[in-house]
């Protein structure tokens, strides 16, 4: 038997699997409507079990493993579609779609912002490149940012959340789940370290180092053959001004070249993050949901329960629904016993009718669900 022959014996097999298939998921269908009238959780183990050991019995030993990866995908696309039918479209589902509707057609270009730090900071880059003409609000801690917009004193705040190099800003996404405030815009932004100090100042003065905990951290295999004390500052900005006007001549600052400029500093060494891949991520936050149009990319963060399986169903909806997770982590829940809270990134268009079913499922399957936003990244 040739090759073509072999192929069109699959095609007839495929067939007939096909249409197996769509029967098996209309009956499965049914099974969800029952679980609906019933109020019987979708997810059941024990039924599970006992179809996959029936299977894999009925199959030759060097196909069983095989069998068994077949029906749990059947079962996590079966589960994906009774939950269609089971759960009602949700709150932040018909949030995102109203908000899709209700958003002007672009970003506003003058905007009063909040930022953290003082000018030079990072975070007054990113709002430079994020809007044309903003009118920029400093504080001191990542709170104040948020409590600056919560408060009304600015429509939006400028925050990092995520280092290439040095991970998460976990005190941020503490504070997105404390106020539930909204993601409307992203940015990656090259982070290009330097070692700045005052003038006449040589390399072989320095015993103290100044600057935030993100960009000590990038700097950490310099700051090690450097040999020197470092302290850290709420900002790299501050750490600048800090060393610009304390009056010492033995200690420097890590930030950024502006900051050079801004406070009369000059440059010891350039370029001194660990990596020349060194970007941050920065969101501008709202207290109103605002989905413009194009946007790509959906955060989102839920507990689930403690329990086998729990987190393996979660991902295997976005399996089912054919969505990509660029992002998933998390993070322990103070006060708990090794209850955690997750944060995922989704790539899919704002108009995905497949991102608004998953809206559905996840927050009927979590016990704590949070809509972060659907934004653009640039």
């Amino acid at each position: 038997m040739d090759l073509l022959e072999l192929r069109n014996r699959i095609d007839i097999i495929d067939d007939e699997l096909t249409k197996l298939f769509e029967e098996r998921m209309k009956v499965a269908a049914e099974v969800g409507k029952y679980k609906q009238e019933n109020n019987v959780p979708v997810f059941n183990r024990e039924r599970e079990r006992e179809v996959l050991n029936n299977a894999t019995a009925n199959v030759s030993e060097d196909l069983q493993s095989y069998t068994k990866t077949l029906y749990q995908t059947i079962f996590e696309l079966s589960r994906s579609y009774q939950k269609r039918i089971i759960y009602p479209e949700s709150k932040f589902s018909k949030m995102l779609a109203e908000a899709t509707t209700g958003t002007p057609a672009a970003r506003p270009e003058r905007a009063t912002v909040a930022c953290q730090g003082v000018e030079g900071a990072y975070s007054q880059f990113a709002c430079d490149k994020m809007f044309t003409y903003p009118s920029i609000m400093y504080f001191s801690g990542f709170e104040d940012v948020f409590k600056a917009v919560d408060s009304g004193m600015c429509r939006y705040g400028i925050l990092p959340v995520e280092n290439s190099t040095a991970g998460s800003v976990n005190k941020v996404y503490d504070l997105m789940n404390k106020y539930k405030f909204y993601i409307t815009h992203s940015l990656k932004l090259f982070i290009g370290h330097t070692l700045l100090a005052p003038e006449g100042v040589e390399l072989s003065d320095i015993k103290e180092v100044f600057s935030h905990e993100q960009a000590l951290n990038q700097c950490s295999e310099y700051l090690a053959k450097l040999g020197v004390k470092v302290t850290v500052c709420e900002n790299t900005a501050v750490a600048a001004k800090k060393v610009a006007t304390g009056g010492r001549r033995d200690c420097a600052a890590i930030g950024s070249k502006d900051c050079a400029e801004l406070y009369g500093l000059h440059v010891l060494k350039s370029g001194i993050q660990n990596t020349d891949n060194n970007y941050t991520r920065f969101i501008c936050i709202s207290k109103k949901l605002e989905v413009y149009p194009g946007a790509n990319k959906t955060s989102i963060m839920m507990t689930i329960p403690h329990k086998p399986g729990s987190l393996y169903n979660i991902i295997s909806s976005f399996a089912a629904l054919g969505l990509n997770m660029t992002k998933l982590e998390s993070r322990h829940l103070p006060g708990t016993n090794f209850e955690f809270m997750f944060y995922f990134d989704i790539d899919a268009s704002v108009y995905s009718e497949n991102l608004r079913i998953l809206l559905n499922e996840l927050e009927h399957d979590a016990e704590q669900f949070s809509y972060l936003g659907s934004y653009t990244e640039d």
